[in-house]
């Protein structure tokens, strides 16, 4: 299964002043085994130490940071002989081992010869209750469930996975039909690897469903194994309640409706640790399109999305007819599942970070705001071919975009200073060409 983040990876490797690499992301979208897989592609041996249940690794880093002694006791763990620069060093699990985080730094400045990655599901969790981090000492990756275009690769489908990763625009109407198949099997199948392995294998949409609902159990699972009791409803509430909150017109996160009365206050912390172990995107309004869009970034108004668009369809009870043939149920939730497409596509296939706008008389919204070069630039989302949008014509009336995105089913068309671009192109926006870039 070709990942694009082995080319990052790749590319740390081979950086002239390389640091530790801490990959991050939830459980189940493929850390351990890309990670071994790359060990496997671009060195000699692999030395991999799993910290789950470890009670002998843990206790390593307890004593001091001495890299030979640790060295020493990988090599007794592991069964291999750590060599510089030709042996891959990979911690699993790191989160339940603090101490091996610290060690990061240790082995930036002191033994930069040897290459390591530390991965974890609940890294960012674990990063939030102080652990001592060795800042400026790592590099950071994040990984995803595969993109579309990855989705593309592993259905076999190279040659329409080259025409978005080349720009070739001029092809995209004579296979539109065969990538809005691809595009509406891919809202069912999501992008987490065990599902797509098993429909690029079975093309069996119930296989993929039960693969999906024992994820989610798997995760619900996860929330009363690590979270304190107290806050385990908490994230429950917010969890369950994410599609019904994307189905709603104005999608930004209203407190209330998950329970009467409640406030940000009650359900920060729940919120911050799905966040944090990568099960939801956290997307703010901007009260201003302007540069830097983080600047204006309004702390308390965002919207959430779920990890995958497939878990969404799960969670929902759509069914395959529904998005295949379009049923009435399928309608009513299309622009829900559509908005998460885009935002899962935003973070895992572009450098992009997505906000969104909305006037302040909430008489408009932009769907997505995001950040190309000196510009502003507002995406406007739509389900199918009817493109008709008061919103962003109110945008680019008052703002004057220099350039603006509608993404929809219709084909591929550029007007003045307006890109319609169908949505299984997303992977497009970030080559896109325009004037003054």
């Amino acid at each position: 299964m070709d990942r694009l983040c082995m080319k990052q990876l790749a590319e740390w490797k081979n950086a002239p002043h390389r640091k530790p690499l801490l990959l991050q992301g939830a459980r189940q979208v493929g850390k351990t085994w890309i990670m071994k897989e790359f060990g496997k592609k671009y060195f000699s041996k692999v030395a991999y130490v799993n910290f789950d249940n470890n009670s002998r690794m843990k206790s390593l880093f307890s004593q001091d940071f001495d890299i030979k002694r640790i060295i020493m006791a990988i090599n007794a763990e592991t069964k291999i002989a750590v060599t510089p620069q030709d042996t891959l060093i990979i911690f699993d699990e790191v989160q339940e081992a603090p101490q091996a985080i610290a060690s990061l730094k240790y082995f930036c400045e002191n033994a930069a010869e040897y290459p390591i990655i530390a991965a974890g599901s609940l890294l960012g969790v674990a990063l939030h209750k102080g652990v001592s981090f060795p800042v400026g000492k790592v590099r950071f990756l994040r990984m995803y469930p595969l993109s579309f275009y990855e989705f593309l690769l592993a259905m076999g489908e190279t040659g329409l996975a080259d025409i978005l990763s080349s720009n070739a625009y001029d092809l995209l109407p004579t296979f539109h039909e065969r990538l809005i198949f691809w595009l509406k099997n891919y809202y069912y199948v999501g992008g987490m690897p065990e599902a797509v392995a098993a429909f690029a294998e079975n093309n069996d949409y119930s296989l993929v469903r039960s693969i999906q609902r024992d994820l989610l159990t798997f995760y619900e699972l996860d929330f009363s194994k690590h979270i304190e009791s107290r806050e385990l409803p908490q994230v429950r509430m917010v969890w369950n309640a994410i599609p019904i909150q994307l189905a709603k017109e104005n999608k930004k996160f209203f407190f209330g409706q998950v329970k009467k009365g409640a406030r940000s206050k009650d359900f920060a912390t729940a919120i911050s640790w799905l966040a944090d172990c990568g099960l939801i995107t956290k997307v703010h309004r901007v009260t201003k399109p302007a540069m830097p869009l983080k600047a204006y970034r309004e702390e308390n108004a965002f919207k959430l999305f779920f990890l995958d668009v497939g878990l969404l369809g799960a969670l929902s009870g759509l069914d395959a007819g529904s998005l295949l043939e379009g049923n009435k149920t399928f309608v009513e939730f299309k622009g829900a599942l559509t908005e998460q497409y885009v935002c899962q596509q935003l973070c895992a296939d572009t450098s992009y970070t997505p906000y969104y706008f909305s006037s302040d008389s909430n008489k408009y919204e932009i769907d997505f705001l995001i950040q190309k070069a000196e510009y502003a630039v507002p995406l406007e989302v739509k389900a199918e071919t009817n493109v008709h949008s008061k919103s962003l014509k109110a945008f680019r009336e008052k703002y004057q975009p220099h350039i603006s995105v509608r993404l929809s089913l219709n084909e591929f068309r550029e007007q003045e200073q307006l890109l319609n671009l169908p949505l299984y192109a997303v992977h497009m926006l970030q080559l896109f060409p325009r004037k003054n870039n």
